[in-house]
């Protein structure tokens, strides 16, 4: 016993356990920090990190500490500065190190024993040892003068002692990918791995593409939540062992274990889907920069429409700020018109299209060309009603309507899955006249069908792509590629068409009715609305030849709205300095600091009860340390699946004022749960530090 070694090893305890901070085990053979093992929990034998060897707190004499079972010793530790990276995204975020460090591991790996694992290990050396690819790499295309003058201003920040941040502001169709690759060549000609991000999985398959052509030869991994538990275990050995040269993948990735990493480039690094909203709600953009300062790997941000706080950064000289501010060619961005749709003539039920809108896709389709039309939301219709009664179709468990898909007859909570089949009669009163009430892109893509014809008199060959269209495995790749080999006349989607897709084709973008974002309670709600028109406008025009005709049209009913002022002039600087501006006067981020503290419970009374008391318990020391706390509110859909949800929102102007806070005061709240029974029990409860959605 004498010889044993005390380790402290994390374990996956989620944060409502109030156990954060790793166990202490004991270990006959020494074993190094990052070492995957076996360890007895409760009655469970769990996978665990050793997190540190030989420091482990003494031992109350009283506890008999618990043995390390097994150690997986053919797999290499995890790097220090990946336990760096976990360690500081638990706290920052306030969750237990082990629920971190677990949870952006491959599944697969807690399944193995030691041996299973040097197997896998074996598998991957000798697939990766048969023929490499004979493909010759493709040749980079000669640069642009914004191009050189960028990668050259990158190399001079590269070459000085820290590595840099940077922003690459660059409007749509200017040549940011290839900034992307000529900075990846860069990294993998020192001998360093790249890393990639990316904001949603459709994108990931293009660009591996992208640069699979360009650095053939190399070995080149995605990491997605869509791959199987065995591929992600694959890419995430061939990543962790360096056998991969780059890695590209969505937000997870920037976890992804690499020895040699010397790039991060967060690509779309606006887009909100870098946050996670459940469990450790990071944001894989901003642990990327913090990782990138852990390993001296340079980071470059791209946007065409960077985030506020981002910009700002930029501004006051704590990134570096790279553009490119002219498309590819000198080809001319899409000309914006506005639709008043005060001056379109009424039609029962609200007209589809207005009839200059519908002119202006016949004559695209009459010359060879392709159109996208875009409506940010899903399904036939968001709500069945009947005129008779007033019955609407709302979801039993949700307060949210049912979406009407006609595909399949049925009605669809999007925040519960409850399904069911549409009634042949009002529920209420029987009336047989029950009928869609607004419009989703199912309905929009039946109704475009009808009124476009191609100049043969054939119906226009309409294509669907949303989330419904796009959920057997290879139908989006299936559907973009009829979109490239120029076998759709008219794209309709959701927001998943309007970003980094490269349609040479397009010459017209529609937006059908974006304006609810223009007046919503969510202070970011105009800069999503204005970098979304932005990424939308720029699939028109993509191909040189074909700029100087491309349009994007905007049906509104607030034409004189200064969102679409500065739309129509390309012009994100102004529309950044006025939001600056705005927010700097409200003391709203990245003037402040914000977090949410979410409860949900049976009933609201017992969410909101648990709020109050969270609030009672901070008062004196909230005021302090500078933290303003505000009164609970439902959230914006305050009932899922049955369950009441309530928020409360702080604010601090200091980020470690907030940190030190929150450091404090979350520990009392796991106690704080544990006394609350019967109608006062809370079902769950988690803070939101830095929250999008408020």
């Amino acid at each position: 016993m004498s010889e044993s070694n005390s380790l402290r090893v994390a374990v996956d305890t989620p944060a409502h356990t109030a156990v954060g901070e790793p166990l202490t085990y004991l270990s006959d053979p020494a074993l190094l920090a990052g070492t995957l093992v076996r360890v007895p929990l409760g009655r469970r034998e769990v996978t665990g990190i050793v997190w540190s060897a030989g420091d482990a707190p003494e031992p109350d004499v009283a506890i008999e500490l618990k043995r390390v079972l097994h150690a997986l010793t053919s797999l290499p530790p995890l790097p220090q500065r990946w336990l760096e990276l976990v360690a500081f995204t638990a706290a920052y975020y306030q969750r237990g190190i082990g629920e971190v460090a677990l949870s952006v591991l491959p599944p697969e790996l807690r399944k193995l024993d030691d041996a299973q694992v040097r197997q896998r290990i074996a598998r991957l050396h000798k697939a990766l040892a048969v023929a490499p690819s004979a493909a010759a790499a493709q040749t980079a295309p000669l640069l642009s003068e914004a191009q050189q003058r960028v990668l050259s201003e990158l190399s001079q920040a590269t070459s000085q002692a820290a590595a840099p941040t940077a922003l690459l502001h660059g409007i749509t169709g200017s040549g940011k990918t290839e900034i992307y690759l000529q900075a990846a060549a860069e990294a993998l000609s020192a001998g360093r791995q790249a890393l990639v991000l990316v904001p949603e999985i459709n994108l990931t398959p293009q660009l591996e593409a992208r640069f699979a052509e360009r650095f053939a030869g190399r070995h080149i991994v995605s990491m997605h939540s869509a791959l199987t538990p065995a591929q992600r275990l694959r890419s995430w050995l061939a990543a962790h062992l360096g056998l991969a040269d780059l890695v590209l993948g969505t937000r997870l990735a920037v976890f992804a274990s690499m020895p040699r990493l010397g790039l991060i480039v967060v690509d779309e690094e606006h887009d909100p889907s870098y946050k996670q909203q459940e469990g450790a709600r990071y944001s894989a953009r901003d642990l990327a920069i913090y990782r990138g300062k852990l390993e001296g790997a340079t980071v470059l941000l791209g946007s065409a429409t960077p985030s506020l706080e981002t910009w700002q950064r930029a501004q006051e000289g704590r990134y570096l700020r790279l553009s490119l501010p002219a498309r590819i060619g000198d080809g001319a961005l899409p000309r914006v018109r506005l639709v008043d749709m005060n001056l379109q003539p009424r039609v029962k039920g609200g007209a589809v299209m207005s009839p200059p809108l519908l002119d202006a896709l016949n004559q695209r389709i009459a010359c060879g060309d392709q159109s996208l039309v875009f409506l940010n939301r899903r399904g036939y219709a968001p709500v069945l009603h009947c005129g008779d009664c007033g019955w609407k179709s709302a979801c039993a468990h949700c307060s949210a309507w049912r979406v009407f898909h006609k595909l399949d007859r049925t009605l669809r909570c999007h925040h519960c899955g409850y399904t069911e089949r549409v009634p042949r009669a009002c529920p209420d009163c029987g009336n047989l006249d029950i009928a869609p009430m607004g419009r989703g892109t199912e309905r929009l893509e039946e109704q475009l069908a009808e009124l476009l014809k191609r100049p043969d008199g054939t119906p226009a060959r309409i294509a669907r792509i949303d989330a419904d269209s796009t959920r057997a495995k290879g139908s989006l790749e299936a559907q973009l590629g009829a979109v490239h080999a120029g076998d759709v006349d008219v794209l309709v989607g959701t927001q998943m068409i309007t970003k980094g897709h490269d349609f040479r084709r397009i010459t017209l973008v529609a937006a059908v009715n974006p304006d609810a974002s223009l007046f919503s309670s969510d202070f970011r709600a105009p800069e999503r609305l204005f970098a979304l028109l932005m990424q939308a406008g720029g699939r028109a025009g993509r191909d040189a030849a074909q700029a100087e005709r491309s349009e994007m049209w905007v049906q509104t009913w607030h034409p004189q709205h200064a969102l679409y002022a500065a739309l129509r002039r390309h012009d994100f600087d102004a529309f950044a300095a006025s939001q600056l501006d705005e927010r700097r006067m409200a003391g709203l981020p990245p003037f402040s600091h914000l977090a949410l503290l979410r409860a949900e419970a049976k009933t609201a009374e017992a969410a909101r009860a648990f709020l109050q008391a969270a609030s009672r318990l901070a008062e004196a020391d909230a005021e302090a340390a500078g933290v303003t706390l505000y009164q609970p509110v439902p959230t914006p859909i305050a009932r899922v699946a049955n369950v009441e949800r309530m928020q409360m929102l702080l604010e601090s102007p200091s980020r470690q004022s907030m940190q030190r806070f929150l450091a404090w005061w979350l520990p009392q709240l796991h106690y704080e749960r544990q006394v609350r029974t019967g109608d006062e029990r809370i079902l769950r409860w988690a803070v939101d530090v830095d929250p999008l959605a408020i």
